[in-house]
């Protein structure tokens, strides 16, 4: 533990008095060295990238938020930052937290809510107003955070989801909305196959690497899968089924934040049609065991520090 100055927040940038921060799992795999040479880039690195907090000073070029807001952000994996007393963030990442939204709430928000929005919508297609033809999904590992969302969001979008998850989380995950779900530890979890015999249009992949020769004989006649966490061998085959022309695909996606998103989501907490799942909480200032349990990769939903 060091101190360090509070940070002096650029002309685009805001500086923010933490009230609650979120960590993930990349969080985790950035410590054991998992994205050399990317990250980190500097050392001492602060972790953290998902806080709620309250303004307390903004850059001269920021007009989207002032000093007295409460806020939720994403400070960016590059930066880091989150786990302090404040913070720094881009104000294109900063965005009004609801009152109705706890700053626990909020910090669960950013890179899980995110990803899973976008796998869902910009990458899949899914209407989340549910004007959309029917669509049968499946979400792999839907235990974590990036599953919660997207469970909820797909019924939004009136999907049938199918999900998977360690057994002692299948009751939480049907309470999300699945209509089904599977014990990704059995035979048929690990086959994903959907107990109804449902073929996927969609597959939202946030688990451990999987072969395409696991998915295909699921998969509808022109399904997708949407790689959240890609790897060489599914970069190879999105390559290869793009080179034969394949209806079947399989697409990695990679995380583009907008803000506007990220408004859209903490609206929809509001409003009750989406739940920030929280599996514990810690104390920012002493937070080896929320380290830790980030660590298991037994979690249901997000880990939360608070001052």
């Amino acid at each position: 533990y060091v101190e360090v100055p509070v940070p002096t927040p650029k002309k685009d940038e805001v500086l923010i008095k933490v009230e609650a921060a979120s960590i993930s799992p990349i969080d985790w795999v950035i410590q054991q060295g998992g994205l050399k040479p990317l990250l980190p880039r500097v050392l001492p690195q602060i972790p953290g990238t998902d806080v709620a907090g309250e303004v307390v000073d903004v850059g001269s070029g920021v007009k989207n938020v002032k000093a007295g807001d409460k806020v939720i952000a994403m400070t960016g994996f590059f930066n880091g930052g989150g786990l302090a007393e404040f913070a720094v963030a881009k104000a294109n990442l900063t965005v009004i937290r609801p009152l109705e939204v706890s700053a626990a709430e909020g910090a669960s928000i950013p890179s899980a809510g995110l990803m899973a929005h976008q796998a869902l919508t910009d990458s899949a297609g899914l209407k989340l107003d549910g004007t959309g033809k029917p669509t049968n999904i499946l979400i792999t590992n839907a235990s974590e955070s990036v599953g919660n969302y997207a469970i909820q969001l797909a019924k939004l979008g009136n999907a049938h989801v199918t999900a998977t998850c360690a057994p002692e989380h299948i009751d939480l995950a049907k309470s999300l909305g699945a209509d089904e779900v599977v014990d990704q530890t059995t035979p048929d979890g690990q086959a994903l196959k959907s107990p109804s015999g449902k073929k996927y249009d969609i597959v939202i992949h946030w688990g451990e690497p999987t072969s395409w020769s696991a998915f295909e004989p699921h998969l509808a006649s022109n399904g997708k899968i949407f790689d959240i966490k890609p790897t060489p061998s599914s970069i190879k085959a999105y390559a290869l089924k793009k080179l034969t022309f394949s209806k079947k695909e399989l697409i990695p996606v990679i995380l583009s934040c907008k803000a506007e998103n990220m408004d859209f989501l903490a609206k929809l907490v509001k409003e009750g049609k989406v739940k920030t799942v929280i599996d514990s909480k810690y104390s920012l200032s002493n937070p080896e065991d929320a380290w830790a349990k980030n660590a298991e990769n037994k979690i249901f939903g997000k880990i939360i520090l608070e001052p």
